[in-house]
């Protein structure tokens, strides 16, 4: 689901952090914490070794859903992660259900285990914009799942930010003009750039692609060459199901063509018709979005920006609707892992 930026991000680098006492059955095994004027992540970590992550999780499930619930976003730190399967342990103790498969691709990524995918592949030098996991799907996980096998040498940090405050920051008319008109999610498989669509389907039968897109409130256009367009409309806003919050909970800003990187962005527009690009966003009318609507979220997006550094063994886990995520470029070898649990399907549109 991911994509190079436009830009890196205006992040805001986090330092040590300030302690918060716990008050729950897990005090004296663990303690919490919030980076210095922040309230996510909270970050949970061991008071005393030994202490098996997926063991605790297990025994304080409740405890742990509730810490999502109000901070979006808990980064489990220090408790000596060391595997994929140990990563996928945790993943199960803190969900409802099994993992979810990788559907509906938007981007490149490799199973490392089951369910267990590498974060996406793209370049290490390019940004990859803030957004919430499937959120232009009909279907998508409540909770996401990252895990640091291996931090970058310099960079490559997982920017996170409160999509409740980013709701909140646009402006008025901005959030009316959405929520009445929605928005558009065009797709071209071309064969040149982006995933084929027998990737993205996984299915090389255009009969199962019509019956998944039927299913899924998505419009199909087979033209020649074995050639694919697929569009979707989708509401911009949503409310949380647990929580009942309206949430900015879509890729409108990802996907259009401009908030690609500089390099790839002038490339496409130069050789490409519009109705052609590998992906664009409009409002549900199929008319386009203005050029300064644009600009003002992606600068909202860069304000509520948060960042943290990685630690090999940390386990970041996201309410996938409160909290969006992304990458910053990086330098040297890095490995994140992803997990994706409890699928929500909508039921407005």
């Amino acid at each position: 689901m991911m994509n190079p930026a436009v830009k890196e991000p205006g992040l805001k680098k986090l330092g040590s952090l300030k302690r918060r006492a716990v008050t729950s059955s897990g005090q004296g095994l663990v303690k919490t914490e919030f980076f210095p004027g922040k309230t996510l992540p909270l970050v949970i970590q061991p008071l005393m070794g030994g202490i098996n992550l997926a063991d605790w999780v297990t025994s304080h499930k409740d405890l742990v859903q509730q810490m999502l619930l109000d901070s979006g976003a808990v980064l489990f730190r220090s408790f000596k992660i060391r595997s994929a399967a140990e990563f996928e342990n945790v993943v199960r103790a803190a969900s409802n259900t099994d993992l979810l498969p990788y559907r509906e691709r938007s981007s490149p990524r490799s199973r490392v285990e089951g369910n267990i995918y590498t974060s996406t592949d793209y370049p290490s030098d390019q940004s990859i914009f803030l957004h919430n996991e499937n959120s232009y799907q009909h279907t998508w996980p409540l909770k996401i799942f990252f895990y640091c096998a291996r931090a970058a040498e310099e960079g490559g940090e997982t920017p996170i930010a409160d999509m409740r405050r980013l709701y909140q920051q646009i402006p008025a008319h901005i959030r009316q003009r959405f929520i009445e008109k929605k928005w558009m999610y065009a797709r071209n498989f071309n064969g040149r750039f982006g995933l084929p669509w027998q990737t993205v389907f996984q299915t090389e039968d255009k009969a199962k692609v019509e019956e998944y897109c039927r299913g899924n409130g998505i419009e199909v256009e087979w033209k020649e060459g074995d050639r694919l367009k697929t569009w979707a409309i989708r509401p911009a806003v949503v409310k949380h199901p647990r929580t009942g919050e309206d949430l900015w909970f879509n890729h409108a800003t990802f996907f259009h063509v401009t908030t690609l990187a500089p390099s790839v962005r002038d490339v496409f527009m130069a050789t490409i018709k519009e109705e052609d690009l590998p992906t664009n966003t409009y409002y549900g009318d199929a008319s386009p979005i203005e050029p300064e609507t644009l600009d003002e979220l992606r600068r909202i997006y860069d304000e509520e920006t948060v960042l943290f550094p990685w630690q090999e063994g940390d386990i970041l886990m996201l309410d996938n609707m409160r909290v969006a995520h992304g990458r910053a470029p990086y330098t040297g070898a890095r490995q994140i892992l992803v997990g994706m649990t409890e699928p929500f399907t909508r039921n407005d549109s």
